[in-house]
């Protein structure tokens, strides 16, 4: 088996397109197991004889790990080879979900959650560092953006999905079909993936804060963590803004999501052109857009079909803007992904539960034209400060 240098010229590099598309379809079984409980809460609930809190706190406890994991993962893996630690990772998910579904108590349920946090951490901590590693370096954004294309899809179809299967073969049936594809992208990642060899330079197993030293990390991850901190402000009020504001029926919701979700796979698909094409005026428009898209909506919110199109840009731009801050990583740290992914992956998960939290207590304090407000700033603050990582980056080439 050939074994993958870190240091090899890109331009003699083979592509493995194989192994992203096997690593996408992980991500797709990743997420969509880490979301899937939403839409099976009330009958987890009542057959593990707890309330629907207790059960949500299951996918509280699975992004606490996935956040405790992306920061320890690359020092504490060491030498180790990198397509076996995929593959541990992928197994660890296929655990989880026969654990969650024959979970006889809510300890053992919570067991299960953890382990899907500590696959999602790992996983996500590993993926620029291995499209790095796995096309030419021309080609890194085309491989994340279909990474990023598993996480939309599965996004999309996770609640409906569960909610599906829950109905038809019960909430551990539903946990049950995820297993045999977690098999199926096990076996492809075994046969598609290259030897990958670990970290070897002692700088790179150091503790990943170490970053924070670099100006241009400490104000691009600041920039990426507002990003995520406005989109989530919104974004996780949608639906009483939908049902109270704009007054849309459950069938008129449904659709306004699913587009939503539509949308954003099909900017998972194009955003890699653009980001090779103007890569960092591309990671500050996004941000823009999505911040006029919050002011508008405070003025036409209660118009239907504005607000589907709009949401429906916003979906766009939001589920294609993680293939952009996934590039950055693979741009600016190129020898040092791993520890670069993780810290990202921790940024993230954090930026995610401050920004909801924090439109929580707008929502229920000042109402909703407050916190699209709150949104928007939190929003173009984030552009302001991906225009100063560029001028960063650019003084320090």
């Amino acid at each position: 088996m050939n074994t993958l240098n870190q240091t090899a010229p890109r331009e003699i590099e083979p592509a493995y397109w194989g192994g992203i598309f096997a690593m996408t379809l992980c991500v797709f079984v990743l997420i969509a197991s880490e979301f899937m409980p939403v839409s099976l809460l009330t009958p987890v609930a009542r057959d593990l004889g707890i309330t629907e809190g207790l059960a949500g706190q299951g996918i509280a406890i699975s992004g606490a790990l996935a956040v405790l994991t992306s920061l320890t993962i690359s020092t504490l893996a060491g030498n180790m080879n990198r397509k076996y630690l995929l593959l541990g990772m992928t197994a660890l998910m296929a655990i989880s979900g026969i654990i969650i579904a024959m979970s006889s108590s809510y300890q053992v349920y919570m067991a299960g959650r953890a382990l899907i946090g500590i696959a999602i951490g790992g996983f996500w901590s590993l993926s620029a560092a291995t499209a790095i590693r796995l096309v030419p370096q021309h080609q890194v954004s085309r491989a994340l953006a279909i990474f990023n294309g598993g996480n939309a899809l599965a996004t999309v179809v996770a609640a409906p999905l569960g909610s599906y299967l829950g109905a038809t073969i019960g909430w551990r049936g539903s946990f049950w079909c995820l297993v045999p594809v977690a098999v199926v992208a096990f076996i492809w990642q075994c046969f598609s993936l290259p030897g990958m060899d670990g970290n070897k330079k002692p700088s790179s197993r150091g503790s990943v804060f170490r970053l924070f030293s670099r100006p241009v990390i400490s104000m691009g991850m600041l920039a990426c963590g507002l990003f995520f901190m406005g989109q989530f402000a919104l974004f996780t009020y949608v639906r009483p803004f939908l049902e109270t504001v704009t007054r849309v029926n459950t069938s008129g919701l449904s659709l306004i999501l699913l587009a939503m979700g539509a949308a954003g796979f099909v900017g998972t698909l194009i955003v890699s052109t653009l980001l090779d094409a103007r890569f960092y005026p591309t990671l500050m428009t996004i941000p823009m857009l999505m911040a006029a898209i919050a002011i508008i909506l405070i003025l036409t919110g209660q118009s239907v079909l504005v607000v589907a199109l709009l949401l429906g840009l916003w979906g766009m731009l939001a589920t294609a803007a993680p293939t952009g801050w996934w590039t950055w990583i693979a741009r600016t740290l190129p020898e040092d992904a791993e520890a670069g992914g993780g810290l990202m992956v921790a940024v993230i998960q954090l930026s995610i539960a401050l920004g909801s939290t924090a439109g929580g207590v707008v929502f229920d304090h000042l109402g909703w034209q407050s916190v699209f407000a709150m949104s928007g700033v939190l929003l173009l603050s984030a552009a302001i400060l991906t225009f100063f990582t560029s001028r960063i980056k650019a003084t320090t080439l």
